[in-house]
């Protein structure tokens, strides 16, 4: 695996997509793969408050201990919206369809996407003790009143599929999509292998790669056999880095 370099490497960025206690063991089986992949949890955690309203995380202290544990290891964790739900209401086709109803902040007002940003912001920093790194939206979707509130919550980084930047002043730090998997029908875990394949070489060429898993990606052998490829290409030419790494040379 490279050495980490100077900033002019080719680096390889990984995350572990809706961190919490509703997908403990799906998120620990994920933590193994990658840190065998990346000599250790060198990988950032994109975690829920409230999965879905389910899976409160204040009320989870076992696994608010994992995340101080995994955190300490250096582990960057995102704030990864509120509940991953879109309740709104005003989303539309793509927040209902394009990603089974989880595009929680396409819809959301200014203040209300203000108030869970910084209730999450605020969770997860108490439990892990340190500041997060950034915020991503659930699904990479944001909407007009998620995009205004990312400028006044203080995030030192936002992601989307396409991009990663800095909220501050909307400098573009990362282009090139994410490289990720999907497993709610057999159409969808079909076009992730054939990108995912496809990637491995067209995005060659990309100075930063994104590689982002995802808990239901577990209960599918061949998305897994396919993580695999994907991490043992990357690694051989790519600096495993942080995404922090990316505001040191921008």
């Amino acid at each position: 695996m490279p050495i980490a370099g100077t900033s002019h490497s080719r680096r390889l960025l990984a995350s572990i997509h809706d961190v919490g206690p509703r997908f403990e063991r799906e998120v620990d089986q994920l933590v193994d793969r990658l840190s065998h992949h990346l000599a250790g949890p060198r990988f950032a955690m994109l975690v829920v408050p409230d999965h879905w309203g389910q899976a409160p995380l204040a009320q989870a202290r076992a696994f608010q201990a994992k995340l101080r544990v995994w955190a300490s290891s250096g582990v960057e964790m995102f704030v990864h919206g509120w509940t991953h739900r879109d309740d709104s209401g005003s989303a539309g086709f793509k927040a209902k369809h394009m990603t089974a109803g989880e595009g929680e902040f396409l819809g959301l007002s200014q203040n209300e996407a203000l108030r869970r940003m910084t209730e999450g912001r605020a969770l997860i920093e108490d439990i892990i003790g340190r500041p997060v790194a950034g915020f991503i939206a659930p699904a990479w979707l944001y909407g007009p009143g998620a995009r205004a509130a990312l400028g006044q919550v203080g995030f030192a980084l936002a992601e989307d599929h396409m991009r990663v930047w800095r909220p501050s002043d909307g400098a573009v730090l990362a282009k090139g999509p994410v490289v990720t998997w999907a497993s709610r029908s057999p159409a969808r875990v079909a076009s992730s292998l054939a990108f995912a394949a496809l990637a491995r070489t067209a995005l060659k060429p990309l100075r930063t790669l994104r590689i982002a898993v995802h808990p239901g990606d577990t209960g599918v052998p061949a998305l897994l056999d396919s993580i695999d490829a994907s991490l043992a290409v990357a690694v051989r030419d790519r600096t495993v880095g942080r995404y922090t790494d990316l505001l040191k040379r921008n």
